[in-house]
């Protein structure tokens, strides 16, 4: 057993990388988009709509596969690392532009009526008024998803993405123990899931306290 988890912490980087810089370009790409999703324009609200939709309707080993075996291999050179991340960045992105909009969505219409009877414009209205209140929505949501992400980071396996799965399918077939090997991947995954839920908590508790001052 020793053996089997040495063999699979060699993956535990890797998984970790996918997940943290997938979701970090993730939040910075759901920023358009959501901007877009929320535009006064009827165009760029369905275009932001039918963008999101379209992103999350692929499922996300069509998504690596098309950016590896596609984009990878005829336009830009991309191995599998990026190629994993570059696709869960995109699959990220949608997501986590509906988590900003419904927790947007969820401030209530009275701080927007007083933002306006202040004469705030756009911009300072949000930084100054709605993201402050919007931000504690936008913690749970998004762990949640980071903690998804983290499982669903495991079919980067199957470009060759050298993570915790990759490493326990190498295992199984070597040791011929494919329950053991995988029953302790998912404690794998359980462990590096568990700092993220504590992590948010104690987050959401820090930017409640600093809202209440």
């Amino acid at each position: 057993m020793i053996e089997i988890l040495g063999g699979l912490s060699r993956g535990i980087g890797t998984t970790v990388a996918i997940t943290l810089l997938s979701f970090a370009l993730g939040s910075i790409l759901a920023i358009p988009l959501v901007a877009l999703r929320r535009s006064p324009k009827r165009v760029l609200r369905w275009t932001g709509a039918a963008a999101i939709e379209v992103i999350r309707s692929i499922p996300p080993i069509v998504w690596l596969m098309f950016i590896f075996l596609g984009v990878g291999s005829d336009l830009v050179r991309l191995d599998t690392f990026q190629a994993a991340v570059a696709g869960f960045s995109i699959i990220s992105a949608a997501y986590i532009a509906e988590i900003y909009r419904s927790a947007i969505d969820a401030v209530p219409a009275g701080q927007w009526e007083a933002a306006k009877a202040l004469s705030l414009r756009t911009l300072p209205t949000y930084v100054r008024v709605i993201l402050p209140q919007a931000v504690l929505l936008m913690i749970p949501a998004s762990a949640t998803y980071l903690i998804g992400l983290f499982k669903d980071s495991a079919i980067a396996s199957v470009i060759g993405a050298q993570d915790i799965t990759f490493f326990a399918f190498q295992s199984a077939r070597i040791t011929g123990e494919g329950l053991t090997v995988f029953l302790l991947a998912a404690a794998m995954y359980l462990v590096l899931s568990i700092p993220v839920a504590i992590i948010a908590r104690a987050s959401g508790a820090w930017v409640e306290r600093k809202l209440v001052r």
